[in-house]
């Protein structure tokens, strides 16, 4: 089972909030993470690779840092 649990860590370091998450394409131009992602993240569902892509570029992190692997 993958767990986002990294993630909210990371964005709590970063100081990074959802509202942070979907509105970085304004500043950017590039990344979108929608809503419906951010409550997909919440739920623990899976999203696509781009997001998680994305998710690594607008907190400067590694994929370590927003998700694992849970058996």
């Amino acid at each position: 089972m993958i767990s986002y649990e990294p993630l909210w860590k990371t964005m709590k370091q970063k100081g990074a909030t959802e509202h942070t998450l979907r509105n970085k394409e304004k500043e950017n131009g590039g990344y979108i993470i929608s809503g419906s992602t951010v409550s997909r993240l919440k739920k623990g569902e899976s999203v696509s690779t781009n997001t998680l892509d994305a998710l690594c570029h607008i907190l400067d992190c590694d994929l370590k840092d927003i998700i694992k692997f849970k058996k």
